[in-house]
């Protein structure tokens, strides 16, 4: 399946829910997050240091086996005009090399994911060196946690 915008096509092409992995992909780091079976809450999972192609498909295949994986969520840095970049295009070209996994993938608007998720682990507050380390797997939960419950408001 080719990767969509559309969480209608996204959810059309999922099994019945299953276990959803989100990314959120930097130039340098890769912040992972899970959720449930039941598409009900996502958990920051760990952030990986990117690397070549190859490397970062065999972490996510493992990922994928270990959790059960059934869909996959990137998240897509539009603009604020919700225009396209080169991070946008970035993350389309990597979402087309994941396709060969042969999992449906969403590509999900993240614009304002990262200040959500600093706003969060701030709330908890976490110092300013842990809060580097973990925003990045809080921003992936974030991007996951929208597209989820978009996917279950349209289930019922």
């Amino acid at each position: 399946m080719t990767p969509t915008t559309s969480s209608l096509e996204f959810r059309d092409a999922l099994p019945n829910a299953g276990a959803l992995l989100g990314l959120d992909l930097g130039t340098q780091t890769i912040g992972t997050a899970f959720c449930d079976a039941g598409w009900r809450i996502a958990s920051p999972g760990k952030t990986i240091k990117r690397g070549k192609f190859g490397a970062d498909k065999a972490l996510m295949e493992d990922l994928i086996r270990e959790r059960s994986i059934t869909g996959i969520v990137i998240g897509l840095p539009l603009n604020m005009d919700g225009s396209e970049g080169p991070r946008a295009q970035s993350s389309r070209a990597y979402a087309r090399n994941l396709a060969v996994l042969g999992l449906p993938i969403l590509l999900w608007d993240e614009r304002w994911s990262t200040s959500s998720a600093e706003r969060g682990l701030i709330e908890q507050d976490m110092s300013r060196a842990k809060r580097a380390t973990r925003i990045d797997s809080a921003a992936a939960a974030v991007i996951l946690q929208g597209a989820i419950d978009a996917l279950a408001r349209r289930m019922f």
